[in-house]
């Protein structure tokens, strides 16, 4: 069976409803659109063992952030990591729940998947406009013997304030010095040419109906939505397509011993290394008001369950799931979320 309509399958199963079952409690999540779908697989999976209903809202990493600084959800998500300033200014605390990679996708009538290759500096000259037709000579010249169609080339970007768009933007930072020095790395940037959307969700449905077009998004998404995915070069030189081996290769190199668990994958050296690789983050208040503290609780529960029973969901849709060792660590780190009284509220 092709992987991809296996996947597609997969994602669309209903949840079926068991008649009898008591009330679940309800936590309510919202942030980055990059780990929606496994986070939906898991609230479907939890529900019934944990008695716990997820409701996640996937409205991107900055609103996220926003949502929970001003306490209007339980906890945040977003794919760019907070700074320990940032934290203890908002009283929360982060930590990882897998890993996941940033992957081009492209509208190219005539091109297979993962067909075309891209180096580092084609790739940013292709956001910051410098590439405008997909025949160019410079493309041409790393794809011998791929018919590349005489379009514009229409780049597609995240037009609400995203952890992907951190993601993807750190990296072109890191590989192109014109970058660098002009859109930056960040949530939101000012981009130079192309049209935006909102969400993985609406990049992904834009590039799927715009000839020409490129854009970026989650893994999960591209392969979901049987996009065309391309070949990047990395660090090493070698070209990779965006595969679990290449993820996997990147995830080894993660040092997960940095402050508040921010690991940085991006653009690792190592021959077989998907270079645009990154962890998603939850955000959960250390000082829960007293009509919150279940609901911090409930969602510890609810990550303590996904860590030991949802690997293979997560691996399913593509994602990483995080090392045995590092899954401790983050339980040691639920210490530090206490109820008004001072008592840590997590419990093994």
């Amino acid at each position: 069976m092709n992987r991809r309509l296996f996947l597609a399958g997969a994602a669309a199963l209903p949840l079926v409803p068991r008649t009898g079952l008591a009330q679940a409690a309800a936590i309510t999540g919202a942030g980055a659109t990059f780990p929606r779908p496994v986070y939906e697989r898991w609230g479907q999976q939890a529900k019934e063992p944990l008695g716990i209903q997820l409701n996640y809202q996937s409205i991107g990493s900055g609103g996220g952030i926003n949502q929970i600084t001003n306490r209007t959800v339980d906890f945040g998500a977003s794919d760019a990591p907070l700074s320990a300033a940032q934290l203890e200014e908002r009283k929360l605390l982060q930590f990882p729940t897998v890993m996941g990679s940033v992957v081009q996708i492209v509208n190219l009538p005539g091109v297979a998947d993962n067909a075309l290759k891209l180096t580092q500096d084609i790739l940013a000259d292709l956001f910051l406009g410098k590439i405008t037709r997909w025949n160019d000579p410079r493309i041409a010249a790393v794809n011998d013997g791929l018919r590349l169609p005489n379009l514009p080339v229409a780049p597609v970007y995240r037009a609400d304030a995203s952890g992907t768009t951190f993601v993807f933007t750190t990296y072109l930072s890191r590989v192109s010095e014109t970058w660098k020095a002009g859109p930056g790395a960040a949530t939101s940037v000012q981009w130079p040419v192309g049209q935006g959307a909102r969400g993985n969700e609406g990049v992904s449905n834009t590039v799927r109906n715009t000839p020409g077009a490129i854009g970026y998004t989650e893994n999960a998404y591209a392969t979901v939505n049987r996009l065309i995915t391309t070949q990047l070069r990395n660090k090493a030189g070698s070209f990779v397509k965006p595969e679990m081996p290449s993820f996997l290769a990147a995830a080894d190199g993660a040092n997960w011993g940095v402050p508040n668990f921010a690991a940085d994958l991006i653009d690792l050296d190592g021959a077989n290394v998907w270079p645009i690789v990154s962890p998603t983050f939850i955000l959960l208040p250390t000082n829960p008001a007293a009509d919150k503290v279940e609901a911090s609780r409930n969602t510890m529960k609810f990550f303590d369950w996904a860590f030991k029973n949802g690997a293979d969901a997560a691996r399913r849709l593509e994602y990483i799931p995080l090392p045995a060792g590092t899954q401790d660590a983050i339980r040691r780190a639920w210490a530090v979320v206490k109820a008004p009284t001072g008592q840590t509220i997590w419990t093994a």
